[in-house]
């Protein structure tokens, strides 16, 4: 039996050919939104030349957060750029249930940024590019504001520098531990930083003693008595 065009065209593309249709696309590791896209020129001695900058905020919704900007020849080629460079920059952003620990206020450039910690449910009251940085975040509940310039890039950066060192000084609130000295078994032993205060005082009132000595000294030079010297000129003795 030889099998016609139409019927391998039916084969091709029946109905029962179901794993094309249903195959299921996986969701990429990033969420990608594009803040700003803005088409710029560069003047070189043969004319201007033209290219295209993009702005893009990635994240997974789950406290992993970047933020990239670059240029291309082509539209896709500079989301492409600006991908990479987000991914290269990401921060993980510290977040106390949906929301953040404590107020913190930044400024990038003329831009100012302030936020607020939010009951839950409150939402995200923001706007420009402060939301989608909080969305792509995972911080659900929170109230900021923009002050001073309006400019994406800057805002986006400002947001970015506010949530990282959010995170840092979490981590710093503890009380610092000094490796002083280590046992035979390898178990080290740590002293409370007051202790080193306490050294560092006693350190600094031997210093002041020494400079008031010194400045004693000098003193008691300088006051004491200086031999008087009587020059004789053109005159004769008679004897």
């Amino acid at each position: 039996m030889e099998t016609t065009q139409q019927d391998k065209g039916k084969k091709r593309f029946s109905r029962n050919n179901k794993k094309r249709r249903f195959q299921k696309r996986e969701k990429p590791e990033f969420e990608q939104k594009l803040l700003d896209l803005a088409r710029v020129t560069r003047v070189v001695k043969g004319g201007r030349r033209f290219s295209f900058r993009a702005s893009v905020v990635i994240g997974d919704r789950k406290g992993k957060v970047g933020f990239g900007v670059s240029k291309g020849a082509d539209v896709s080629i500079a989301i492409g750029k600006a991908f990479a460079a987000a991914k290269k920059n990401m921060i993980i952003v510290k977040r106390t249930n949906t929301t953040i620990a404590f107020d913190i206020k930044k400024k990038f450039g003329a831009a100012r940024i302030i936020m607020r910690p939010a009951k839950e449910g409150r939402g995200i009251v923001a706007g420009g590019a402060m939301r989608s940085v909080f969305e792509l975040a995972g911080v659900k509940d929170i109230v900021a504001k923009s002050l001073g310039s309006s400019n994406k890039i800057n805002v986006a950066r400002a947001t970015m520098a506010a949530l990282e060192e959010l995170g840092a000084q979490l981590v710093g609130k503890g009380p610092e531990k000094k490796e002083i000295s280590k046992k035979k078994e390898g178990k080290p032993t740590f002293e409370t930083a007051k202790v080193t205060s306490e050294v560092k005082k006693d350190d600094k009132k031997e210093v002041s003693q020494k400079t008031q000595e010194k400045k004693v000294a000098e003193k008691t030079t300088k006051t004491a008595p200086k031999a008087e010297k009587k020059t004789v000129k053109g005159k004769k003795t008679d004897k």
